[in-house]
C-alpha cells in the first residue's frame, strides 16, 4: 500500500464558524474593552496612589484619562503612579493589557482586513496565470490518489487546481502544495474561474455518478476538445459519461474486478497489472506519437519501449495486426517503458 503524501489516519472534527464576521469583531473589541475597563476600576479604587503633577487632584476623569494614554501610550507624565501598589498593577496588569490590545486590533485588521486582500489578489494572479494545468474536480478517495500519483509522475503540486465543495478536503489539496478553490464544478463560472479554457486537463471524481457526469457536461460545453477523464462507479452509466464527452471514463469497481479475475489464471498478472498502472513500479505505460525517424518502422522496432497497440485514425491496432507492421505519419503508439529508475539502470 502506498503511503507517499499521507497525513494521519484522522483530524480533527471541523464546522464553518456559526457567527457572522462582525460578530467576532464585537466580541474582540468588547473583551478589550472589559480589559479597559478593569484599569479603570483599579485604578478609581487605587487612585491615592496617583498624582496629577497640573492640580495635585485625582477625579473620575484624570483616571479614565490616565488609563487611557497608559495603555495606548507609554504615558505623558503629568499624571505618575507614586505608590508601590499603583506602580505594581501598572507594571503587571496594565502594560500587558497595552501588548494584548495592540495584538487584537492588529491581529484582526490582518484577518479581516490585509489577509482577505492580499489572499483576493494572490488568487487573482494566480487564476490569471493559469495554463497547461490540471483541473481535480472532486477531491475525494479517487481524487486525491490521482493528485498523488500525478505528483509522483512529475507533475508539480503548483500546476493542479483542485475545486470541491468541502473545506476540509481542500485543506488537504493544499497541504500538498496544490491550488484550491471551493465551488461547485457543475457550474460554469466556477470551472471558469480555474482557467478551464486554458487547462491541459479535467479529472472528474465528484463521488457521484449524476453529478461527475454532469460536471462533464459543463465542461465539455465550456470547452469542446479538454481532454476529461471520468470516474463512474456504476457500469451502466459509463455510457452516459462517453455521451456527456468524457475523453475516458474509469470504472474502479469494474478495474478491481479485472485484477481479481485476472489474479485466478496467475500470482503475478495483477501484479504486473499494477505496476503499470503505478508510478513506483518497474514499469509504466507511455502514450506519444511517432517520430519521423519510426514512420515505415514495425511497432516491434521501438527503441526503448515494447509497443503494444498503435491507433491510427481512432482506431486501435495490437501488435499482431498488420496495420502495426509500418508505421505512419500521426500514429499514436502506446508503450511499456522501464521507470527512472530502471532506465537509469539500463543507461
Amino acid at each position: 500500500m502506498r503511503d507517499r503524501h499521507r497525513g494521519p489516519d484522522f483530524t480533527t472534527l471541523q464546522r464553518k464558524g456559526r457567527w457572522p464576521v462582525w460578530v467576532s469583531i464585537s466580541w474582540r473589541a468588547l473583551f478589550v474593552v472589559g480589559l479597559i475597563g478593569l484599569a479603570i476600576a483599579v485604578h478609581w479604587l487605587e487612585r491615592d496612589g496617583l498624582k496629577d503633577s497640573a492640580d495635585g487632584q485625582i477625579s473620575f476623569v484624570d483616571v479614565v484619562y490616565f488609563t487611557m494614554i497608559s495603555i495606548t501610550t507609554t504615558g505623558y507624565g503629568d499624571i505618575v503612579p507614586v505608590s508601590e501598589r499603583a506602580r505594581l498593577f501598572d507594571a503587571i496588569v496594565v502594560t500587558p493589557i497595552r501588548v494584548f490590545a495592540v495584538l487584537v486590533f492588529l491581529g484582526t485588521a490582518y484577518s479581516f482586513v490585509f489577509r482577505r486582500t492580499w489572499d483576493r489578489w494572490r488568487m487573482a494572479y494566480i487564476q490569471r496565470n493559469l495554463h497547461d494545468h490540471i483541473v481535480i474536480a472532486g477531491f475525494g478517495t479517487t481524487g486525491s490518489e490521482a493528485v498523488e500519483e500525478l505528483i509522483a509522475r512529475g507533475a508539480k503540486p503548483g500546476n493542479i487546481v483542485v475545486i470541491d465543495c468541502d473545506t476540509q478536503v481542500l485543506e488537504q489539496a493544499k497541504a500538498l502544495g496544490c491550488a484550491v478553490m471551493e465551488g461547485d464544478a457543475t457550474r460554469d463560472k466556477a470551472l471558469q474561474a480555474v482557467g478551464i479554457e486554458r487547462a491541459r486537463a479535467l479529472v472528474v471524481s465528484a463521488g457521484s455518478d449524476d453529478t461527475s457526469i454532469l460536471i462533464t457536461l459543463t465542461a465539455r460545453h465550456l470547452v469542446p476538445n479538454l481532454t476529461i477523464s471520468v470516474a463512474v462507479r456504476n457500469e451502466d452509466n459509463e455510457l452516459l459519461a462517453r455521451q456527456a464527452g468524457a475523453t475516458t471514463v474509469i470504472n474502479p469497481v469494474s478495474f478491481a474486478g479485472l485484477l481479481l479475475a485476472g489474479s485466478t489464471h496467475g500470482e503475478h498478472i495483477a501484479d504486473y497489472i499494477a505496476d503499470l498502472a503505478s508510478s513506483s513500479g518497474r514499469v509504466r505505460l507511455s502514450e506519444r506519437t511517432i517520430t519521423d525517424e519510426e514512420c515505415g518502422k514495425p511497432l516491434s522496432a521501438l527503441a526503448k519501449g515494447l509497443g503494444v497497440r498503435v491507433y491510427r485514425a481512432g482506431k486501435p491496432y495490437g501488435f499482431w495486426e498488420p496495420e502495426a507492421q509500418s508505421l505512419l505519419p500521426g500514429d499514436c503508439i502506446v508503450e511499456i517503458l522501464p521507470t527512472s529508475a530502471r532506465e537509469a539502470e539500463l543507461s
